[in-house]
């Protein structure tokens, strides 16, 4: 009986060892499809996942852009109301003082002066007259005198009569070569002599602390503030103690076909 039974155990052990000799060559033989299945099946579970994770991140992803965008947005639109409250106030200061300006006219009575003016059409000028000077239709006749200050669109000061015709005269503009005239730079506050370097264009040399910046206006000293010339550009020299202002007439000569002639 007994050994029987010890029979039947060894019998059933070696069955056992068969077994696992069998699984163990089985897997060896298909592991790698076995693996590769389970790889697409857990691929087709997980896909829907992984999508819906890039989805929900790509959405975030435009809602972070879009709030960036936004406050981009807003620093904008700040930065435009800051220039515009600025510009609103330089606009206003303009304003006040124009307003100060004509009430001080009114009460010295020069307020509401009258300007007689001659308009006269330009015969020739650059480059078919002398070098910045002009050829008007309006002469003794006209009332015209030696000496009178000759303007552009009214309020541009463009030169003064050199000689008088009876029925034409001669202008010398301000910005003829080595022509020198005094004006006021600025807020008011400097008088100075701008030199004139032909074709509407001018220079004036400063002492170097004085502060000049493109757009200044050179005036003529006077109750009426008429514009010469604005500041185009500074050119200085570290070595040097002055710097040298180039200014521009506000209009283009060549573009003028009438002047107008104060008598």
């Amino acid at each position: 009986m007994n050994y029987l039974q010890n029979r039947k155990i060894k019998r059933k052990k070696i069955e056992k060892i068969v077994l696992v000799v069998i699984i163990l060559l089985f897997l060896i033989y298909f592991g790698s499809n076995i693996f590769s299945g389970l790889s697409f099946v857990s691929h087709a579970v997980f896909k829907p996942v992984l999508v819906l994770g890039n989805s929900i991140g790509e959405k975030f992803g435009n809602i972070g852009a879009y709030f960036k965008s936004k406050k981009n947005l807003y620093l904008e639109n700040e930065s435009l109301r800051e220039r515009l409250n600025e510009n609103t106030a330089t606009l206003s200061n303009y304003n006040s003082l124009l307003g100060e300006n004509v009430g001080m006219k009114e009460i010295l009575g020069r307020g509401g002066e009258e300007r007689d003016l001659v308009l006269a059409s330009i015969l020739s000028k650059p480059p078919k007259s002398l070098y910045d000077t002009l050829v008007i239709d309006a002469g003794e006749k006209n009332g015209v005198l030696v000496g009178d200050l000759v303007f552009a669109e009214g309020d541009v000061p463009l030169g003064r009569i050199e000689s008088v015709n009876s029925g034409s005269s001669k202008v010398i503009l301000f910005s003829s070569p080595k022509i020198k005239t005094e004006v006021v730079l600025g807020d008011g506050n400097v008088f100075t002599e701008i030199i004139g370097r032909g074709g509407g264009n001018f220079e004036i040399s400063l002492p170097r602390d004085f502060v000049v910046s493109p757009g200044m206006e050179a005036v003529l000293p006077g109750i009426a503030p008429y514009t010469l010339a604005k500041v185009e550009a500074v050119i200085s020299d570290p070595r040097d103690s002055f710097v040298k202002v180039l200014l521009v007439s506000p209009v283009n000569i060549q573009e003028l076909k009438f002047v107008e002639v104060e008598i």
